[in-house]
């Protein structure tokens, strides 16, 4: 493109005014300034521009040519800047994220609808899968953000803990009795064990501590939801490995029983992750911000 942009405002500018003192007034720079850029750009473009007189200065054919496009080029150079400051200050803009569901019931929710209530302008586009699944998705551009089963291990990502989350084994009444006494890893996997499907995050993570163990275990039954976990433990198809943070109303209404194990598996975390090499959108960037922010307070409130 010939000339820049700042010539072309320059430009504009003048023929609007209809003066170069005029125009330097309004854009903040000397009147030399206008003149010199104003006479490179008709040395650029091979045209004169504007006729000069002691009255001011008027378009030349050339020039009036020139500016109708100028001005419709200026005007959508100008919209484009407004939507940019509306998704700055999230008058408008998308939240693209991605969670699972037991993560998206039991800890995202209440922070979506806080989001969605404090910037109703912004459309969000929500998508669930497992963990492998989301990363894949951030790393493709499909969404900006996932809210993920921690540890994900991958040199492209981004990765932010935000909560901490221990798994646990349940049962209901039928094996309670068998369960009461602090157990061994050996013992649990005599059980008859219902987990979820190999691919989560979740899964793998207990398979391979207990591996490290010495310990192999197998599924009786494979789920896809934790909710269905409990809800088969409560109705003695088995024992579930499940969240404990996730399943504290079954366990307060004795729905299961948290079977006791004579080492804990140690925690882990529910985190953010995002590609390194791109920077949040807007949008993003503020929901992060307002889950730290719950979470805080939650830990303050229960202090």
């Amino acid at each position: 493109m010939i000339g820049n942009l700042d010539s072309y405002r320059i430009f504009a500018e003048v023929a609007r005014r209809k003066s170069f003192s005029g125009a330097a007034k309004a854009l903040y720079i000397s009147q030399p300034a206008v003149s010199l850029a104003i006479m490179n750009l008709e040395n650029e473009l091979g045209s004169r521009l504007f006729v000069r007189s002691p009255k001011g200065v008027t378009l030349t054919y050339e020039g009036q040519l020139l500016h109708e496009y100028v001005e419709s080029a200026l005007n959508l150079v100008n919209m484009g800047e407004s939507k940019l400051a509306e998704l700055h200050n999230l008058e408008s803009g998308e939240l693209r994220i991605g969670l699972g569901d037991t993560i998206s019931r039991y800890f995202l929710l209440p922070h979506l609808v806080k989001f969605h209530q404090m910037y109703p302008n912004i459309s969000l586009r929500v998508i669930n899968r497992t963990t492998p699944d989301l990363c894949s998705l951030v790393k493709s551009g499909e969404i900006d953000l996932a809210i993920c089963n921690l540890p994900v291990k991958d040199p492209a990502l981004k990765v932010k803990k935000c909560m901490s989350v221990h798994d646990i084994f349940v049962c209901g009444d039928k094996f309670r009795d068998a369960c009461r006494s602090p157990m061994p890893f050996e013992k649990i996997a005599e059980l008859p064990l219902v987990l979820l499907e190999s691919k989560s995050n979740s899964r793998r993570y207990v398979e391979e501590y207990l591996l490290s163990k010495g310990v192999r275990i197998r599924a009786e039954i494979e789920l896809g939801s934790h909710d269905l976990l409990l809800e088969f433990a409560r109705f003695n198809f088995g024992v579930a490995c499940v969240i404990e943070e996730f399943s504290r109303d079954y366990l307060q209404k004795g729905l299961v029983w948290k079977v006791e194990l004579e080492e804990e598996i140690p925690e882990r975390a529910i985190g953010f992750c995002s590609l390194k090499s791109v920077q949040l959108s807007p949008a993003s960037a503020r929901f992060v911000e307002i889950v730290e922010s719950g979470i805080i307070n939650s830990k303050g409130g229960s202090a």
